[in-house]
């Protein structure tokens, strides 16, 4: 599914250049729950940004799903975007004069789908995470966790095989965070390939593997069998 091949990605910081990522190497198989950590600075969500099709490497190849999209430019990395991956992000990011179903119908206009096609989806996907009685509430009428919710709803309307939730529950308390992650780990176990970046340790125990990254290297991939909690 995933496969970096000595990554690099640097940034010119007036006429220093600064190795952010440094010769990163991963697989991450179709189906897999995997969680990214690392401390602030590490390079963890400039890995992310490169694993979502939002930046390209400085040196190295990336072969998503056997496509090698390494250097893509930016109208191509948005198709694959649009077509491969669903993002939720920490702050939810959602168009606050839109109602839920709205919201979640936007992937799919980019996309080209059919106004009645839209629908069927939206309401198909709110249904699946349980807000079914909340498609014509505005963000504002939302809750931190329902509002999460219409984000996972949103990335999975185009059918993806891919999820990238960058600290999805950074913005959620305990009990809503651990709602927030047995959704991703429903998805999970239907198909989906899950990866999350993260610093609470309780986040990462939901992944089956957790990949450790630490001054732009990785330091540690430990697979371990996870997601049994009760």
């Amino acid at each position: 599914m995933i496969r970096l091949e000595s990554i690099t990605k640097s940034f010119l910081v007036g006429k220093e250049s600064i190795d952010i990522l440094k010769n990163i190497s991963l697989i991450i198989e179709e189906g897999e729950f995997v969680a990214i950590m690392g401390p602030s600075g590490s390079g963890k969500s400039t890995l992310m940004n490169i694993i979502g099709c939002l930046d390209k490497p400085t040196s190295g190849q990336y072969f998503l799903g056997g496509e090698d999209v390494s250097n893509y430019n930016d109208k191509e990395l948005a198709r694959v975007r649009n077509q491969s991956i669903g993002f939720v992000f920490q702050q939810f990011h959602l168009l606050p004069r839109l109602t839920a179903m709205k919201n979640v119908e936007l992937p799919m206009i980019y996309a080209g789908i059919s106004k009645s096609e839209r629908q069927s989806r939206a309401e198909d996907a709110l249904r699946k995470i349980g807000l079914e009685d909340r498609m014509d509430h505005l963000p504002n009428a939302l809750s931190g966790g329902q509002k999460q919710r219409v984000a996972i709803a949103r990335s999975i309307v185009n059918r993806p095989k891919l999820i990238l939730a960058d600290e999805p529950t950074g913005a959620l308390d305990t009990k809503t965070s651990m709602a927030i992650m047995e959704q991703f780990r429903e998805l999970n176990q239907e198909g989906v390939t899950v990866v999350v970046v993260t610093h609470e340790p309780e986040v990462a125990e939901y992944a089956n593997r957790t990949i450790l990254v630490r001054d732009g290297m990785i330091q540690v991939s430990a697979a371990a069998e996870r997601g049994q909690r009760t």
